[in-house]
């Protein structure tokens, strides 16, 4: 197994791609803490893991909230002993609005789940990383954050700071043995994105049949990603066959975007 006894931690663990991460790292000997803001979501995905005979730890933990993250991380140190992997999951959808509308409340709470969780994990783990001198570190960013999207100022400029925060990061933090990089997805299959579909459909007065395949007509693929080939990317920028890779932003979008 790739991460036989390496200590794994999630963000957003409890659904969607943070779960499909979670299960993937599980399946290959991973010790995964599960970090989630909602117990009755991590609890089953815990349950889940231990079924299989996988290791699966759940600890509530609200991102736009710096004590609940500096007690979350020393809680997976204190349980396993080390810090392997990070992956920076969370993401918020934030407000849909002009900005010529934007609501500055919104728009700072996008800030604070997105990027300044992001960061204030990525500084809790490190203190563990760097004495062992080895580490990853993965953030899912967005194909948003490597374009503009008309209403989604907010969104598109938290993963695009998550991109620059990560290039930043690795020149930091490569001469510690960490590696840093972004798996930046397209739009992806699942529940999460109906509940999008019916809201957006609404918005532009569009049947939801429409919009959903307006979403696919972007691809070049025929369909939306799916979770599980969001996890497989960040198990392979986690794994040792990806040691030449860092700094980097890979896309799994499908082809809505090359760069």
């Amino acid at each position: 197994m790739r991460f036989e006894d390496r200590v794994v931690i999630v963000t957003g663990a409890g659904k969607g791609i943070g779960k499909a991460i979670s299960m993937a790292f599980a399946k290959e000997g991973a010790k995964v803490v599960l970090a989630g803001r909602t117990e009755p979501d991590i609890l089953k995905v815990s349950e889940e893991i231990i079924g299989f005979g996988g290791k699966g730890l759940p600890v509530v933990c609200d991102v736009m909230q710096e004590q609940s993250i500096v007690d979350m991380v020393a809680k997976a140190y204190d349980e396993y002993k080390s810090v392997d992997v990070l992956v920076n999951n969370v993401g918020l959808r934030g407000p849909v609005l002009p900005v010529a509308k934007m609501d500055k409340q919104q728009w700072n709470e996008t800030f604070a789940a997105n990027i300044t969780g992001t960061m204030l994990a990525t500084r809790e783990v490190l203190k563990y990383m760097i004495p062992n001198r080895k580490g990853a570190i993965i953030s899912i960013s967005s194909d948003f954050g490597k374009r503009g999207e008309a209403d989604r100022s907010a969104y598109c400029c938290t993963k695009w700071a998550q991109v620059g925060f990560t290039q930043c990061l690795a020149r930091e933090v490569s001469k510690y043995g960490i590696r840093a990089n972004c798996v930046c997805p397209g739009t992806v299959a699942g529940d999460r994105i109906m509940t999008l579909v019916k809201a957006e459909a609404k918005r532009l007065n569009i049947s939801e049949d429409e919009y959903y395949k307006m979403l696919v007509s972007e691809t070049l693929i025929g369909r939306l990603v799916t979770a599980d080939e969001i996890a497989d990317a960040v198990l392979y920028l986690a794994s040792d066959a990806s040691s030449g890779i860092n700094g980097q932003s890979i896309n799994v979008c499908g082809g809505t975007v090359f760069n």
